[in-house]
């Protein structure tokens, strides 16, 4: 099954990263096998990079600059991370969130970046500055990535500024499911996707449904938001799942200001975090009359999401 992620939100900067270094630049020698720091050393600055120098190592290199004093992250946590990009023979950035002035939403281990991000933070503190040195084949390998080019070596600088515990379900009050006209979701609190039975012969509604489950008194989401969560959906003409974070084990990090799909943020927004939410999306705010992926055009989406944490 193909994840829907990417046609949900605006697509993930480090899976899909910005202007391309062009090779040249000042020749500082590196320190300990990893290009130097030139300015900016401090956790929280924007970093300056020297090039790399030799032959880069083949394996993930990992180093910690300054280590923090907080959790340990572990895969499943949701974290919020500054962090700057460069290739190892260029000194010019190909992306960084600093200048952006936006940190960058994740949860680790999911697959949500590439795989020298998973493996290189993995286990490192909160609070800790930490640069990656990560080969081709933990990168973007020989098809490279926009102006990145192939078989690429690349050089992160990452500031972890927080991580969230992920909760494996949602919990609350159950809500009672008395529209006879509308999907019935599962209550369960195990972690496992909740069932979804869409009702036979019964038209879908027009306009977009948003109807609590599992009510928890957790906080209100807001747009502005960055929230973690567990999903299943469907197509209301057949019942056909088209996506699911449990059958891949992950969840998923959605920034809603970059949700592209209006009737998930619409949905979602004003919800009560710790909630199980039933979403049936109309085509018009769903993809309308553009095929995606598995989904025909005009496509009606009926969507189960456990909001388990807010970043």
């Amino acid at each position: 099954m193909r994840r829907l992620a990417a046609l949900l939100v605006v697509p993930l900067l480090l899976l899909t990263a910005a202007c391309g270094g062009d090779g040249k630049g000042s020749d500082s020698a590196s320190k300990n096998g990893f290009p130097a720091i030139t300015a900016g050393a401090k956790f929280g600055e924007k970093p300056t990079l020297s090039k790399g120098q030799g032959d880069p190592p083949k394996e993930l290199k990992t180093q910690v600059i300054s280590e923090g004093d907080g959790a340990k992250l572990k895969n499943g946590d949701a974290i919020q991370v500054n962090y700057l990009g460069q290739a190892w023979d260029s000194t010019k950035p190909f992306d960084n969130s600093f200048d952006r002035k936006q940190p960058f939403d994740l949860t680790l281990g999911a697959g949500m970046v590439i795989k020298g991000w998973d493996q290189g933070l993995l286990g490192q503190k909160v609070g800790s500055r930490v640069q990656l040195v990560i080969p081709p084949d933990l990168g973007y390998g020989p098809q490279g990535q926009n102006g990145i080019k192939p078989n690429a070596t690349l050089v992160f600088v990452v500031d972890i500024l927080k991580a969230t515990q992920i909760p494996t379900s949602a919990k609350g009050t159950e809500v009672a499911q008395d529209n006879v006209d509308l999907p019935k979701v599962g209550t369960n609190t195990d972690g496992k996707a909740p069932s979804v039975k869409i009702p036979e012969k019964t038209d879908p509604p027009k306009k977009l449904v948003s109807n609590y489950i599992l009510e928890s008194d957790g906080d209100v989401i807001k747009e502005t938001d960055s929230v973690v969560v567990n999903y299943v959906g469907l197509l209301w003409k057949d019942g056909k799942t088209f996506d699911s974070t449990y059958a891949q084990g992950k969840t998923q990090t959605f920034p809603l200001a970059q949700v592209t799909l209006k009737g998930l943020k619409n949905g979602l927004v004003g919800k009560k975090l710790g909630s199980r939410v039933l979403l049936v999306i109309p085509p018009d705010q769903a993809f309308g009359d553009k095929a995606q992926q598995s989904i025909p055009a005009n496509s009606t989406l009926v969507f189960a999401v456990d909001l388990l944490a807010k970043m």
